[in-house]
């Protein structure tokens, strides 16, 4: 089947097969390898992207449906303020250890932040409830994604002064 797809801000003709997932096209046709591919039953989150701003778990989304929307991946992100800072948050916080989720997880703390500046504990282990992490405990996650959000906020009051 035919297929346009918006991906990073990018427009994409392909020729796919008409079952292939969103996941699949991502990694194999686009060479988007930040998305990764970790249980393929919506368990794990690794694979998560975003739907029109939405975290989604790209391996259950035909790439068909994806068509007329847009999808924005790890890479799609990485000139953001916002990711930057939730990268090194993650960093500092050891809220990674083998790497294999945090893609999945840095989009997820990046839907989360966007929609609501300050969450709290909880608004955040539920906006992580659809990632595992097998290694981190979550502690240093959940710390990396608060501590993310204040220096968020940091930057949104400097760039507010300067424009004054």
């Amino acid at each position: 089947m035919k297929l346009k797809l918006n991906v990073n801000g990018k427009e994409y003709d392909l020729e796919i097969e008409d079952r292939k997932l969103l996941v699949d096209v991502i990694r194999e046709d686009l060479a988007l390898k930040g998305t990764h591919i970790g249980c393929d039953t919506t368990d794990c989150g690794a694979c998560t992207v975003l739907l029109d701003d939405r975290p989604v778990k790209s391996c259950t989304v035909l790439a068909a449906q994806a068509s007329g929307h847009k999808v924005t991946t790890l890479e799609g992100l990485s000139r953001s303020k916002e990711m930057k800072i939730l990268q090194k948050s993650f960093v500092d916080n050891q809220g990674l250890q083998c790497g294999f989720c945090t893609s999945g997880m840095l989009i997820s703390s990046y839907a989360l932040l966007k929609k609501n500046k300050k969450p709290g504990e909880l608004e955040i282990r539920e906006a992580l409830s659809g990632n595992l992490c097998r290694c981190t405990g979550y502690q240093g996650i959940v710390k990396s994604i608060s501590e993310a959000s204040k220096e968020i906020e940091k930057t949104q009051e400097k760039i507010t002064e300067v424009a004054r």
